[in-house]
């Protein structure tokens, strides 16, 4: 019996000790978490070959959608992307959509049959892409005036236009 406790005193000590470590890692507010995001600045070329620099849109909130022709949910959100570009781009949201890694007569052809009106860039290499870490498409990040990120997600829905339309 008592060898039966050592042997259970042991494992739960070494238990204890291994998962101690992890235990920090989830401090709330910890000071080495960044409170904001800053969005990393990148410039690349629409399909018109004009250059885009996000360190230039600062003071407008920017909408970014990360896609590709072949997927079918950035196809599914284009009606939406639409709708938003119409509805609050003249409220100075710019919309921008970037291809990744797609030929450029391949994105004009697809650009043209679905008729998209908002600004297309290609992330010709990735470079964009990775330093935004989209593992999955479409992806959408949100930024404020300031080029803070305020939001991530996969779907327009999920997006706070309205607040970084009002804040100051």
């Amino acid at each position: 019996m008592q060898k039966k406790t050592c042997i259970i005193t042991a494992l739960v000590a070494v238990l204890l000790f291994a998962a101690f470590p992890a235990w920090s890692q989830f401090i709330p507010n910890a000071p080495f978490k960044p409170k904001v995001l800053a969005a990393p600045d990148f410039s690349i070329k629409d399909i018109q070959g004009k250059t885009f620099r996000l360190s230039q849109q600062r003071g407008k909130p920017v909408l970014i959608f990360f896609g590709t022709t072949w997927c079918p949910g950035c196809r599914a959100e284009i009606p939406v992307y639409k709708q938003v570009h119409e509805t609050y781009s003249p409220r100075g949201l710019v919309v921008v959509y970037i291809d990744i890694m797609e030929p450029a007569e391949k994105v004009v052809r697809f650009v043209k049959a679905n008729s998209i009106t908002y600004r297309v860039l290609l992330d010709e290499n990735g470079e964009v892409s990775r330093a935004y870490n989209v593992v999955g498409v479409p992806m959408i990040v949100l930024l404020d005036r300031e080029g803070i990120v305020k939001k991530i997600g996969h779907s327009s829905s999920e997006m706070p236009l309205e607040k970084v339309l009002t804040d100051q």
